[in-house]
Formats: structure tokens, C-alpha cells, sequence
């Protein structure tokens, strides 16, 4: 294993967001970490240095870094989106319409095309297989009408950097410019060279739920975690190496006391020592690669 390792900096989220102006050192002892106005459960940093310890080196790291993983949305919605309520509740709720042909092609595979001049063929999804990815609701309300498409690209941030790579451009009716979706699909994770934590209570670490975004600079990454209805939400410590960022997601502040059974999910901020760049980005719980999920259409705390 490479052996530096940087610290918690900072963790913020979304819900106070706009409030943080910072969090103190840029590193600190091991187990002395506070977050946010909870205090952090025990054994989180070690579980992560297992983790780092696993994927530093590994098989598993080496075939990831090969293959094709988005860390950004596969979709990119219309200049000047959306033109009223009903449309964007439509986009949310994945609910499309087909008014017309879509048309059929000629090619079963598709090329990631990196900016270093890398480049991977994978099997490429025709229109109709990419729509049915976007099309999620058949519960009736508001939908956004297509009525073509034509394959292009478009550029996309993924674990390898940013990548230019087939896409389908869908009209949609009312906009004039498409809505545009990724025509492959992500590789197939690697084995994992660790397994999950043990079952934990709701005060201990807990699994994140997906990956949402990095900043511009690479310096801060944004996860979906969840957390109940009597907590004062969810925070992640973050232990960084040369080859891994492991998050280590937890409660702050949870009740003992009568709660309802609902899971709500908030988006948490992570500021980092160094940018993110190839390192594989790892949840501690569940020892594999924080999954990169299709945001639009879940159910983000709204405090």
C-alpha cells in the first residue's frame, strides 16, 4: 500500500451548504475528527483504512481504471430547460411520450474517447433501448413528448477524466435543441478485494447511497446518503491515499426515541486535500466503488 494518507477537512450538507465558511485545520490526528454538531462513532477511520489497504495495488483497482464509469449525469436536458412546472415534473418523474419514428442503426458498438487519447469499445444501445432508459414512469401526469432522434456524443466527466462518447439526441416536442443520453452503459464493476461491514445500529457507519457529483477542481465530491426522520442528518468522514478516497457515512446525532420508518436522502459535500483525479472513489461500508446513480427522479431530503 502507498502509504499517505490526508485526513477529514471538511463535510457540509446541502442543507448548510450555503453557511459553511470552513472547518479548521487541514489535518489532524487520527480518531480526533469532529463533524458537524455530532459525534463521530467509533472505528470508521480504521474500517477505512481496510478499505484503502484492499484497493491500493489491487487487481480490482487496476481493472476499474480501465473501464468506463460515469461520475457525471448521463443525461443533458435542452438549452433553457424547462419551459414550465409541468415539463419539469415530467424530467423528475421520467415520464416521455413517443410521437413519432426513431430511427434504427447500424452499429452495435460504441467508443469512449478519452482527452489523453484513450479510448474503450463497449456495446452500444440503439434509440429505442436508450429511451426506455429515460422513460421510468408509466403511472400516468405530465410528460415530455419525442418526436425523433439522431446519434451524436457528448462529453462526459467519468472516473477517468473526460471522455467524449455516443449519444442519442432526442427532439422533443417544444424545444429546440434535444435532450441528450448516453447510448452506453457503465462497465461492470470489478470483484470487489474486501467485503461489506457487519450489519451496524443506526448510530454506526452506514452505506451511501450513490454518487452525485465533483466540483470543477476536483476538490470536493457530493454523495446521496441516507439518514431518518429524528437525526440531524448524515455526514462522511473521508480518508484519502494515493490510489483511493474512502467515505465513511454515519448519522449525526440520532434519537433512541419513537421515529417514523421513513429513509430520507440528502446530498453531502466532502471537501478533499488533493483532487480526486483516478483514484477509485470507495464507500466504507460496503467496500466497493460509490455507485454513480441517475439523481434526477429521487427523493432528496427537503429538510
Amino acid at each position: 500500500m502507498r502509504n499517505r494518507t490526508v485526513q477529514l477537512v471538511c463535510v457540509v450538507t446541502a442543507l448548510a451548504a450555503a453557511a459553511a465558511t470552513g472547518c479548521g485545520e487541514q489535518t489532524r490526528p487520527q480518531g480526533t475528527t469532529r463533524v458537524g454538531d455530532g459525534e463521530r462513532p467509533g472505528g470508521t477511520q480504521e474500517r477505512a483504512r481496510r478499505v484503502a489497504e484492499a484497493w491500493d495495488g489491487s487487481t480490482a483497482a487496476d481493472v476499474y481504471r480501465r473501464g468506463f464509469y460515469p461520475m457525471a449525469d448521463v443525461v443533458e436536458t435542452p438549452e433553457n430547460a424547462f419551459r414550465n412546472g409541468a415539463d419539469k415534473e415530467a424530467y423528475l418523474m421520467r415520464n416521455f411520450g413517443l410521437r413519432g419514428e426513431l430511427p434504427a442503426s447500424d452499429r452495435d458498438k460504441g467508443e469512449v474517447a478519452w482527452a489523453d487519447g484513450r479510448s474503450l469499445t463497449l456495446p452500444m444501445m440503439d434509440a429505442r433501448e436508450t429511451l426506455a432508459k429515460l422513460d421510468r414512469n408509466s403511472g400516468g401526469g405530465p410528460e415530455l413528448v419525442v418526436t425523433g432522434a439522431r446519434l451524436g456524443t457528448m462529453k462526459l466527466v467519468t472516473s477517468r477524466g473526460p471522455a467524449t462518447v455516443p449519444a442519442w439526441l432526442f427532439t422533443l416536442d417544444g424545444y429546440d435543441t434535444p435532450l441528450k443520453r448516453v447510448a452506453l452503459d457503465p462497465s461492470e464493476q470489478p470483484e470487489p478485494p474486501i467485503g461489506p461491514a457487519a450489519d451496524s445500529p443506526s448510530n454506526e457507519q452506514w452505506p451511501l447511497q450513490q454518487f452525485v457529483r465533483t466540483s470543477r477542481d476536483g476538490l470536493s465530491v457530493t454523495v446521496l446518503a441516507g439518514h431518518g426522520s429524528c437525526d440531524k442528518g448524515p455526514a462522511a468522514d473521508v480518508l484519502e491515499t494515493d490510489g483511493s478516497v474512502v467515505l465513511s457515512g454515519w448519522i449525526r446525532d440520532p434519537s433512541d426515541g419513537n421515529c417514523t420508518a421513513d429513509l430520507r436522502f440528502t446530498e453531502v459535500t466532502v471537501k478533499l486535500a488533493q483532487p480526486v483525479g483516478d483514484r477509485v472513489l470507495l464507500d466504507a461500508f460496503t467496500g466497493r466503488p460509490v455507485p454513480y446513480g441517475d439523481h434526477a427522479g429521487g427523493m432528496p431530503d427537503e429538510g
